[in-house]
């Protein structure tokens, strides 16, 4: 949107900034091709007086350019035509995406795959080994449909903030022997109720998802599965919790809203401002348990509107931390019930530091560059 882009410009500092999308369906070799593709029409656009052999400079999101296999395409009957698709990124890993065709500059999922020890790709090497060829990583063989996902690694920024919110929690280094009780909206890839499956081992997870087609996706392509400790509710987000909160409601220790306006036309790319509507987070408030912390992920642009959804919030959960995540549009929003959990920055590091040191005990898998508490650092309280 026209938003995004002033910001965009911004960012960048300069007084004159070009944005080009690359087609999906066409391969690139690299940056230095579409540099010399594009050169002479950039040229043309530059403004009077630059001088004749002034150097352009080209910014890129993204190292995937001309590394992507495409796994998978199919149609969701909610969200339009999609793709699967595996990316290479650094250091010779593997990503696997989906990607909603109707938003298509944003990954909707990501997970990392484990790298390929089987027999076909082992028989390569052996092969590569034989011609004495240098290693180069675009020769490096790529991934299976059916390899397996690495889930103790996740990939969204946003997803390691809101797992490091968990440490909100009273006690946290027994959170590992505690029922936990959670309730996550928005399913996608599955990664981020499955990675709290995985290292909360006493948790217990209701995820909910509208999209039916989502729940096949995740179970397929992002190694997800359900399982006595965690259930999938296919149905609406807003129904869900408004019959909840209609019923003699059971107390959630942790809510997270990960959900994805289907309408770029808002203003707010997530959650659906239906989601954060006054009368719908006093249900959502209804549900919470006495303790628990409420955690919502929240990519708006427009500015005003944010400061709205922000003064809603608060108006239903007087305490309200903010932390935005670099580099991107998202802010993850903690909110709690009482102004007396609030916790001063030093107190909720070293409360984040006790959960991470529960959970690198030896089994847990777990994924060493993830320090929770650089994830909650730079949170402020509103």
């Amino acid at each position: 949107m026209e938003e995004g882009r002033k910001q965009l410009a911004a960012s960048a500092g300069f007084r004159r900034l070009v944005t080009v999308a690359l087609h999906r369906g066409q391969r690139y070799a690299g940056m230095e091709s579409i540099q010399a593709e594009l050169s002479a029409r950039v040229m043309e656009l530059a403004p009077a007086g630059l001088p004749p052999q002034q150097q352009v400079p080209f910014l890129s999101v993204g190292g995937d350019i001309g590394v992507r296999t495409v796994q998978h395409q199919d149609h969701s009957a909610l969200s339009g035509d999609y793709v699967i698709e595996d990316v290479q990124g650094e250091d010779r890993w593997y990503f696997r995406r989906l990607i909603f065709l109707s938003n298509r500059n944003v990954v909707q999922s990501e997970a990392r795959l484990l790298k390929d020890t089987s027999h076909r790709a082992q028989k390569k090497r052996k092969k590569d080994r034989k011609k004495q060829r240098p290693a180069d990583t675009s020769e490096d063989f790529p991934p299976a449909p059916g390899q397996s996902i690495d889930k103790s690694y996740l990939c969204c920024e946003h997803h390691k903030a809101m797992v490091a919110g968990l440490a909100l929690l009273r006690n946290p280094e027994l959170l590992l022997e505690t029922p936990l009780t959670l309730l996550v909206v928005g399913l996608g890839g599955g990664s981020l109720p499955l990675f709290v499956h995985d290292h909360f081992p006493k948790s217990r997870i209701d995820a909910v998802e509208i999209d039916p087609t989502m729940l096949e996706v995740a179970t397929q392509w992002f190694g997800f599965s359900q399982s006595d400790r965690m259930k999938v509710h296919i149905a609406d987000g807003l129904d869900y919790i408004t019959s909840l909160a209609g019923e003699a409601p059971p107390h959630y220790d942790v809510i997270m809203f990960d959900v994805d306006s289907k309408d770029p036309t808002l203003g707010m790319s997530c959650p659906p401002p239906a989601f954060v509507d006054q009368v719908f987070l006093q249900k959502v408030k209804s549900i919470l348990c006495h303790d628990g912390v409420f955690i919502l992920n929240l990519v708006c642009r427009d500015v005003r509107l944010k400061d709205s959804v922000l003064a809603g919030l608060k108006a239903a959960f007087p305490l309200l931390y903010v932390r935005r995540i670099e580099g991107e549009v998202n802010e993850i929003l903690f909110c709690q019930l009482h102004p007396e959990q609030k916790l001063a920055t030093p107190e909720l590091l070293e409360m984040a530091q006790v959960l991470e040191r529960t959970l690198r005990k030896p089994g847990q898998g777990w994924d060493d560059t993830y320090v929770l508490s650089d994830m909650l650092k730079t949170v402020k309280i509103v």
